[in-house]
């Protein structure tokens, strides 16, 4: 297939799988904290009333304000919050502008993808770990959680392209997984033993164990260096430009998430400037 032709195709693609991100970045936190709150009825020996059904499918998207259907003419990507100038068609209520958004990252992300890696199956596996981890992003930004629905599969996804050394030798996966998860863990104990605190969470752990699994154990250090750049940068301009207290912790999955994506485009080739 035509380059332009892939990457416009991927494109448009990635704004679909986009849309259907947003549910699943508003949704998974939601049936989490649900499936927490039977768990704990249940240990407490309460009874539980079965509940409706809710999740990635059913029920079908509604107006938070009003409760009104979201009809399928109403739920093309971003042409229908722009042609709905960003409000619901019932009440009126606003529209946050992060759905369109989160609809075209979805397809920047699939279109460099496509372009980078062609039409072939690392370029379509490039898009599925950059679509993971755009909902892992947004996820961990809203509760500072990584749910373990996506950074586990995350994982054995990796080890899985890999066993055609997709993106790096078997060897190196499996050993990228193992390092990826033990330095952030070892971090974690360091740093509760010496502050008496947690410093991030284990989702950190198992995120940075798929980015290992996908990327191989060399780009670790790459991405845990670009990730604390990310996060310093982001850090300072949330303090200096939203006046942020500085003593409100951050999620760091963000962070890591973004430097997965820069090291998978451009990690070979840091390596090779920085230690040729």
């Amino acid at each position: 297939m035509d380059p332009v032709l892939a990457t416009v195709v991927a494109a448009v693609a990635g704004l679909c799988v986009g849309s259907f991100l947003n549910v699943v970045i508003h949704r998974l936190p939601k049936m989490l904290e649900r499936g927490w709150e039977e768990q704990c009825a249940e240990l407490r020996g309460e009874t539980v009333a079965p509940a409706a059904a809710y999740n990635l499918v059913v029920p079908r998207s509604a107006c938070p304000s009003c409760g009104a259907r979201i009809t399928a003419l109403q739920n093309i990507p971003v042409v229908s919050w722009l042609a709905l100038g960003g409000r619901c068609a019932g009440c009126k209520a606003p529209i946050s502008a992060r759905y369109p958004a989160v609809e075209v990252l979805g397809g920047l992300l699939a279109a460099a993808a496509i372009w980078r890696f062609g039409a072939t199956p690392q370029g379509l596996a490039a898009c599925a770990l950059l679509w993971s981890l755009l909902a892992l992003t947004m996820i961990d930004f809203d509760t500072q959680l990584l749910p373990d629905g996506i950074t586990l599969p995350l994982v054995w996804g990796g080890l899985i392209v890999n066993l055609w050394s997709t993106f790096a030798p078997l060897g190196d996966a499996v050993i990228g997984a193992v390092a990826g998860y033990l330095s952030l863990w070892s971090i974690y104990w360091l740093f509760k033993l010496i502050r008496g605190k947690e410093g991030m969470g284990y989702g950190d752990f198992k995120l940075l164990a798929a980015l290992g699994a996908w990327l191989g154990w060399q780009l670790l250090p790459v991405i845990v260096l670009l990730s604390s750049v990310v996060g310093a940068a982001i850090g300072i301009a949330l303090i200096v430009f939203k006046g942020r207290d500085h003593s409100v912790p951050l999620a760091f999955g963000p962070y890591l998430a973004i430097a997965g994506a820069i090291a998978l485009f451009f990690g070979q080739t840091l390596i090779k400037t920085y230690y040729p």
